[in-house]
């Protein structure tokens, strides 16, 4: 098995993106029932262009110029044609540039909402070479946590928060996405100020499942084979006035492979905010003793209440690990399913 060593944790932020989806409609149903799972994976997901991380300065003989900066990019912007050049890589990026020589080209850019043409002209550095003085992302690695899965429509949810970039902060826009096996090798404890965090291996060669949707409540996908997944029984999906303060449960995978059952309360609820529907305490001194209360790689575990699954784990406090958010399961399933639809219309 070909593995990778990651220690780095899929972060935040508010958005949508999708891609394309051959799951019949007729599938796309919102269940009443789902399998909650509390699996840790590796999540591969790779831009639907190339992310602007970063602009720099480039020093020429004439003196300092930063190209992208001209051009009007920002921190952020995806990059997705170069002149007639779909663009899904930085490579391709690199090689459309390349064969521009130093002409300004145009380029395509999606800033949010919003799709823009902007025209960026190399520029040649005291060696002679032509540069951008651009720092560039197309693709991003990290392990988080399933939190249930549909059996009838193949439909999985994960995280209960979007992929961002980690620089910018800005939600990466998917033009593909898989998940795979992961072991969690160690979980460095949360303190407070320095949040903990799951650490493991994944395996790149062996796919779970993919992605449709990479949205502010979770990614949302489509499992390949579910034998692949450790499950347990179905339960019913709570609505949102079935949730209640007081005792519940998460399953989360902490150590190795293993899904353990953990005891947490539900301290408080919130309304009118769209990913974080309640504050969470840890309670189970099994988990504080590994983890020190809920540290990164946790997101997306599921939270269970009166016999139903209630919604998902999703932050931490950063000065209080044995406390954090939890996104309510209606919130996740309204975004999985009527993307779904949308893709399979």
């Amino acid at each position: 098995m070909k593995t990778r060593t990651l220690r780095r944790t899929l972060a935040a932020m508010t958005a949508l993106a999708l891609f394309s989806s051959a799951i019949p409609a007729a599938l796309a149903a919102v269940p009443t029932e789902l399998i909650p799972i509390g699996q840790t994976v590796g999540i591969d997901i790779k831009c639907d262009g190339v992310m602007v991380v970063s602009l720099g300065d480039v020093d020429t003989a004439s003196g300092t110029v930063s190209p992208g900066t001209a051009a009007g990019l920002l921190p952020g912007d995806v990059i997705t044609q170069v002149g007639s050049t779909k663009i899904t890589s930085s490579a391709d990026f690199k090689a459309s540039l390349e064969a521009a020589g130093g002409d300004t080209v145009a380029i395509h850019v999606t800033r949010e909402a919003e799709n823009l043409q902007l025209n960026l002209t190399p520029v040649q550095d005291k060696d002679g070479k032509y540069e951008l003085g651009l720092w560039l992302r197309d693709g991003m690695a990290g392990i988080g946590t399933i939190t249930f899965f549909d059996p009838k429509s193949g439909i999985f949810g994960a995280l209960g928060h979007a992929v961002s970039d980690i620089e910018t902060g800005v939600l990466m826009p998917i033009g593909s996405g898989s998940i795979m096996p992961a072991t969690v090798t160690s979980a460095r404890r949360g303190a407070a100020g320095a949040p903990g965090e799951l650490q493991g291996e994944f395996d790149f060669q062996t796919t779970i499942g993919t992605l449709f949707a990479n949205t502010n409540t979770g990614i949302f996908g489509h499992i390949a084979d579910s034998t692949t997944l450790t499950q347990e029984p179905a339960l019913p999906v709570a609505s949102p006035k079935e949730l209640t303060l007081g005792a519940a449960k998460i399953l989360a995978n902490v150590t190795g492979t293993d899904i353990q059952e953990f005891d947490i309360e539900i301290s408080r609820l919130f309304s009118g905010n769209e990913d974080r529907n309640m504050m969470i305490t840890v309670t189970d001194p099994a988990l504080i003793a590994i983890t020190g209360g809920i540290v990164q790689g946790m997101s997306g575990s599921p939270i269970v209440q009166n016999g139903k699954i209630v919604g998902a784990v999703t932050h931490v406090l950063i000065n209080n690990p044995g406390k954090g958010y939890g996104i309510s399961i209606d919130r996740m399933l309204q975004n999985a399913y009527a993307d779904h639809t949308a893709l399979a219309a």
